[in-house]
């Protein structure tokens, strides 16, 4: 609706599928599989908990009656007694048996953690996706000469592949705190209003076997080995901190890329894909800006502080339950997830339309060569029978005169010519030229792009291609 806020990261960024998954239905319909697995649990352990009771509520699970749910809440300022309401009233058999001795957090809290386990692995496959993108692009390029930066200032050259192996390699150490984090997601299970399980002991009669029983089966039938030992009413909420802190490691990685993207595109050496038609701006109609590397910019950076977010919630805890989280992680996890879904659409898409210029990254190699070559001029000077301390001095003043007429005049680098012409040095200019070759000066960069491909070996090949479908890019 155009009369109404919707959230851009639904309207323009995040994929669909990451959506659906933060979307009611899957949220309600998991909450009902709870009920579910509860009520089957109960029965199974002999509470009176009747097998057509259970199949009435399989039978309800995804047809959810939003309006008797929306009608509820207004009445109980509570939205799980309201969806309770409208499921018992679709199950009426069943209706005196849902919900049996939970908590609300029965239903949200393990709800959170189920999503949580998917939305991981929805990132995970985009990340190694866009791993594998960047492999791609560091094979093709990996004998392409250009000049690497420290400081933002020309530094030694190197090649376009090894400057892709650093971004792969940040997103490598991302990609196994992902897993880590993955790994330690546990449900809340049922432990009741304070975390003692008190409600379901007197439920099986001081049965405290039954008690850990009800849990484990409960685990069984959602698809986790798990549940937290101990807990109050909530999961720790920590446990969402070290998952925003994955996702947070991501905007990291994809920040500094796309930072690095953009000074490539301001110095003319690499291009983000764009479409035929687009627009740079609307006043400077030349204008080709890096608009999509910008969002990655401006989306990681709101995924980087949404992990803080997180932090000062589990800090904020009261004892064994307080409720000013609720309203907060409603908003900040799935956006995260959004947001994150969203970043690494825009990574797949930048790195493999990402177009490299040779000819410009030759030019800026030759305007700096000359000086960092100048060790490897004076040898050759050396070696036509040159005196080295005369020659020292020599390419010191040729080299600080050439660089006054680029920064006083805007002239071109002529140090090569200045030392051409100088007969102390004995060289000519196409020995001169001999010397500055580029892929003399890159080092190993070549063969540690090699090498560091092959050490992926195998995995690499796992890292495969996202379905268009999955990937949402909105000029």
């Amino acid at each position: 609706m155009s009369d109404r806020y919707e959230n851009p990261l639904c309207r323009r960024y995040a994929s669909e599928r990451m959506q659906r998954l933060f979307s009611d239905d899957n949220k309600f319909s998991t909450w009902r599989k709870l009920w579910v697995a509860l009520a089957e649990s109960q029965m199974e352990l002999g509470l009176g908990v009747t097998a057509e009771q259970i199949a009435q509520m399989k039978a309800r699970v995804t047809d959810i009656d939003y309006g008797a749910a929306a009608r509820y809440e207004r009445e109980t300022r509570h939205d799980v007694m309201a969806h309770i309401r409208a499921y018992a009233e679709q199950c009426p058999l069943a209706g005196p048996i849902i919900h049996l001795g939970a908590t609300s957090c029965y239903v949200t809290d393990n709800t959170d953690i189920i999503i949580q386990k998917t939305a991981l692995s929805y990132i995970r496959e985009k990340l190694t996706a866009t791993i594998g993108a960047l492999a791609a692009f560091a094979e093709r390029h990996k004998a392409l000469p250009c000049l690497a930066y420290t400081h933002f200032q020309p530094a030694q050259p190197t090649t376009a592949g090894k400057r892709a192996t650093l971004w792969m390699q940040d997103l490598l150490l991302d990609l196994e705190h992902l897993d880590f984090s993955a790994s330690r997601l546990k449900l809340l299970g049922c432990k009741g209003a304070t975390g003692t399980a008190a409600g379901f002991l007197s439920l099986f009669g001081g049965n405290h076997e039954k008690v850990v029983s009800l849990e484990r089966k409960i685990c069984e039938k959602m698809g986790f080995p798990e549940v937290f030992p101990v807990t109050g009413q909530t999961y720790p909420r920590k446990l969402d901190f070290f998952t925003l802190s994955a996702l947070s490691g991501i905007a990291q990685s994809a920040y500094k890329f796309s930072s690095d993207v953009r000074l490539l595109q301001h110095l003319q050496e690499a291009d983000e894909p764009r479409e035929p038609s687009q627009v740079g701006s609307s006043a400077m109609a030349y204008k080709r800006n890096p608009m999509r590397s910008e969002r990655m910019a401006s989306l990681s950076r709101f995924i980087i502080v949404s992990a803080q977010n997180t932090a000062l919630t589990a800090s904020e805890q009261w004892f064994e339950r307080t409720l000013d989280d609720s309203a907060n992680r409603r908003i900040v996890l799935p956006e995260a997830f959004l947001a994150a879904d969203a970043v690494l659409s825009l990574y797949i898409n930048v790195i493999g339309g990402l177009t490299p210029y040779p000819g410009v990254m030759r030019k800026h190699l030759r305007e700096e060569l000359p000086f960092l070559a100048a060790e490897n001029i004076l040898m050759q000077g050396v070696k036509k029978g040159g005196d080295r301390q005369e020659l020292h001095e020599r390419i010191r003043r040729h080299s600080m005169d050439a660089a006054e007429n680029i920064k006083l005049r805007g002239k071109d680098n002529d140090l090569l010519e200045r030392i051409a012409s100088d007969r102390a040095f004995g060289l000519d200019a196409d020995e001169l030229a001999d010397i500055l070759r580029a892929e003399d000066f890159t080092g190993r960069a070549k063969e540690q792009t090699e090498e560091f491909l092959a050490s992926l070996g195998n995995a690499l090949g796992a890292f495969g291609q996202m379905r268009s479908e999955d990937i949402n890019i909105t000029v």
